[in-house]
Parts: structure tokens; sequence; C-alpha cells
């Protein structure tokens, strides 16, 4: 099996300290987090703490797919995070992506980062309304999406647990993760609202997000608002379709 990587240039001194790590991903380091579809564990380098996401091997059609035409998950998060780091966008430092591949198949793939403390993401907003400071951090984290937005930044994963919030002396600092899925382009308005529809499902939370999106771009209110939450609503229509789909696949296949 063929393997390829690619080593941060900062990182290039601790070459054959990630090689351990990947060649024995599966007896080594602390787990961390639940994921249903990959898994990810936590390693210590000279003080630090690296993260490793190793991501499941695809099915077949994406095996051909991604040994011949696609980049891998793997690849495309540290291409992104290096960009989104060029642009002055937070994200935990990017170290390393491994793949391996046999000659006309994609097998597994691995992206390794600094490991980042947060005090919250964006799911406890949602979750806690009486959370310290609950609306000037929801608008701070608006203004950050404002800032992707003009940076020519869409997220596609733009989800509950994808932003890392870190308190600050002045304020708040965000940071994107689970990066695979993302474009770089001018965004029109449509675009821009839309890409808040996997937030939240309240009401109230839309009002202030369309309230300080307002203010950042000079849009009218209820433009905002009636757009993003009907992208909300749709977004959240579709979700609970796909959901009882699959109940019913499940429920066939006893």
């Amino acid at each position: 099996m063929k393997r390829n990587k690619e080593i941060h240039k900062g990182f290039k001194a601790n070459s054959a300290f990630f090689d351990d790590i990947i060649d024995n991903f599966d007896t080594k380091g602390e787990d961390f987090g639940n994921q249903e579809r990959n898994s990810l564990k936590l390693f210590q380098l000279k003080g630090k703490t690296v993260n490793v996401k190793s991501f499941r091997i695809p099915n077949i059609v994406n095996q051909i797919a991604y040994r011949f035409f696609r980049k891998s998950k793997a690849q495309r998060s540290y291409k992104y995070a290096n960009k989104l780091k060029e642009l002055h966008i937070g994200t935990p430092q990017p170290i390393a992506y491994y793949e391996y591949k046999t000659l006309f198949l994609f097998k597994k793939s691995y992206y390794i980062s600094e490991h980042l403390d947060c005090d919250l993401t964006y799911r406890e907003l949602t979750t806690d309304f009486n959370y310290p400071d609950h609306e000037n951090i929801l608008r701070a984290f608006t203004r950050f999406t404002f800032d992707l937005h003009e940076k020519g930044i869409h997220f596609l994963d733009h989800s509950p647990g994808n932003t890392l919030i870190k308190k600050t002396d002045v304020g708040y600092d965000f940071f994107l993760v689970d990066l695979n899925r993302m474009e770089f382009k001018l965004l029109d308005f449509e675009t821009r609202i839309k890409n808040f529809s996997k937030l939240t499902i309240h009401k109230s939370m839309i009002e202030v997000m369309s309230d300080e999106y307002a203010k950042s771009t000079g849009e009218d209110y209820n433009r905002i608002f009636n757009l993003m939450w009907k992208e909300t609503e749709a977004f959240q229509n579709k979700y609970h379709r796909k959901r009882r789909l699959k109940k019913r696949l499940k429920f066939w296949k006893r």
C-alpha cells in the first residue's frame, strides 16, 4: 500500500513522530470526543497536544473517486486550514495529512493539527440561553461569519459543533474545525444568508443574527430575517425527512 503525506514546514523535524502515531493509531493515543463516522485521538509532542482525525475508509465508489479524481478529506482539511491561516481566520494550526492508497483504490486518511482547548462551541448557545454574555457572543459570532463571507469563504459545514469559541480579555475568538467541505469564491446575498441555515432552530437566535448581519452589511433586517428563517426551516424539513427515511429503511431491513 502506498503512503502519501505532507507535513507543514514548521513540523518537518518531527516527521518520525508523526509516522509513528499514524502507523500505530489504533493502539496509541487518547480517544477524544464522539465521532459517528471517524475517529479522533490526542497525542503529546514536546508539551503540545496534537489532534489526529482518522477518516474511515470510504465506500467503493468514493475509493475510486478519491484515488483518481478528487482530493481526500484529509488533504482538503490540510489545504483549507492553511488557506484560512493565510486569510487570518481562526482554525487550529494545521500540521500534516497522511493518505494510504492501493494501485486502484483509496483507503485510510488522517489529518493532524494542534489541539485547541476552547471555552465553548456555538452548540452551547443553542442549548443554554442563560449562558453568560449569550447575546454578545452570538453577535460576535455573526460578525465572524460576515468576515468569512467578505473574504470569500463558504464554509459548507457551518453547523453548531464546528466553531470553537475562546474568551479573551477584549471579547471572543472563533476557530473553524471539520474543514473538508469549503469553497473560496465571491458569495452572493442568498448564499451568505443560507450559510446560517444549519446553526439553530430557535427563532430568537435567528432574530439576533439577522439584526447583527444587517448592521454589518447595511442590508434590510426584514429581508435578512425572512430569508434566514425560510432557509432554516427548509434545512430542518430536509433533515427530518432524511431521518424518517433512514428509520423506514432500518425497519424494512429487519
